[in-house]
């Protein structure tokens, strides 16, 4: 830490009990705002969707998004000062998403979370939405010790990590071509079962037959990379058959085989990764990481194995503010803040 994050840190729990961080997260398509006490106490959490904006769409609209931001960023983050119970001349510092994402809704967040800061004279960090992720199982009680294996999952990203410290993350893989989450979405909107697709899939999933068809799990060479544009393929033309001989598409039959194999391909690896790193424990985090049978799965696999599985509350795996207010802090202690001119990244180091 450096000699200023110090005496600021030593400085604001002098003044109160707890650092008090108010986070802002606008990367994609959802405005939230968060406050947190240090590291451990998350006293708001707001989220604010615009699926009623994109749904007619089929998918995000970026233009639309940034708009979205533009008109809910202040209001969300006044209903977290709110519910908090605090208000804006006690926040000691501010964390925004700085990327990767939409660069037009990051922009939103970050311009935003650095003009509070000038304003109020504290001190700003930008954070990596990966790094919230990776650290939002801290938000939980039952949480891991360093190091473990996280696997983050979601509509731009399938990677998985060491994560050795609050800040130091290596990568032992990731995909190669679509992201879990975008084979998702895709799915769903082959099958017309709108946006967003994950939902969708999973809950026409439980009505069907896991096994009725086999989908291809790529990269089972020992590989800790993965591929899902295969398998999204084939179901492509798995649909294309049935309405080619004109008869009725078994959505849900395909639905739960598709979701039952990409469980398995995330599975495995997550288990091969933590076995190769000689980790007894894995997190998860990113929005497919509240898919039910993905959870179920991997806590089963997780206790074949004699691993520690720990899977974050839904509210924490989407995007949320509390894992940027959470990352903020340890890069703040880390001595790492951001001036006015900090742009914002589309893709992550990382990654």
């Amino acid at each position: 830490m450096n000699l200023y994050c110090d005496n600021y840190l030593k400085t604001a729990a002098e003044s109160r009990e707890k650092m008090l961080i108010l986070a802002i997260e606008s990367s994609c398509d959802d405005t939230a705002a968060a406050v947190l006490a240090d590291d451990r106490q998350v006293l708001a959490n707001v989220i604010s969707s615009q699926f009623a904006v994109h749904e007619k769409y089929g998918g995000i609209v970026p233009e639309l998004a940034s708009r979205c931001h533009i008109e809910a960023v202040w209001p969300v983050a006044q209903e977290a000062l709110a519910k908090a119970g605090v208000s804006l001349d006690e926040i000691d510092l501010i964390a925004a998403t700085q990327g990767p994402g939409l660069v037009g809704c990051l922009l939103v967040g970050l311009t935003f979370a650095k003009s509070l800061a000038m304003v109020r004279q504290i001190p700003c960090v930008g954070v990596d939405h990966l790094a919230g992720h990776l650290l939002a199982i801290l938000l939980e009680e039952h949480k891991p010790e360093f190091p473990y294996t996280a696997l983050v999952v979601s509509g731009g990203t399938t990677s998985l990590f060491t994560v050795n410290s609050p800040t130091e993350f290596r990568l032992l893989g990731r995909t190669r071509d679509d992201a879990a989450g975008e084979a998702f979405d895709k799915t769903a909107k082959l099958l017309g079962l709108g946006c967003p697709g994950g939902p969708a899939v999973s809950k026409l999933a439980e009505q069907g037959q896991a096994d009725a068809f086999t989908f291809p799990r790529a990269l089972t060479d020992g590989s800790l990379d993965f591929s899902f544009s295969g398998m999204k393929t084939a179901v492509v033309n798995q649909v294309n058959q049935f309405r080619q001989q004109n008869q009725p598409v078994p959505v849900a039959d395909i639905c739960a085989s598709f979701e039952q194999a990409v469980a398995d391909v995330l599975v495995n690896k997550t288990i091969l990764a933590a076995q190769r790193c000689g980790h007894n424990q894995i997190a998860l985090g990113g929005g497919v990481a509240a898919n039910n049978r993905l959870r179920q799965q991997m806590a089963a696999r997780c206790a074949e194995e004699g691993l520690s599985c720990f899977l974050p509350s839904p509210v924490f795996c989407t995007d949320n503010a509390a894992m940027i207010a959470l990352a903020g802090f340890h890069q703040f202690a880390a001595g790492k803040t951001i001036g006015p001119d900090a742009d914002a990244f589309s893709r992550s180091p990382l990654n």
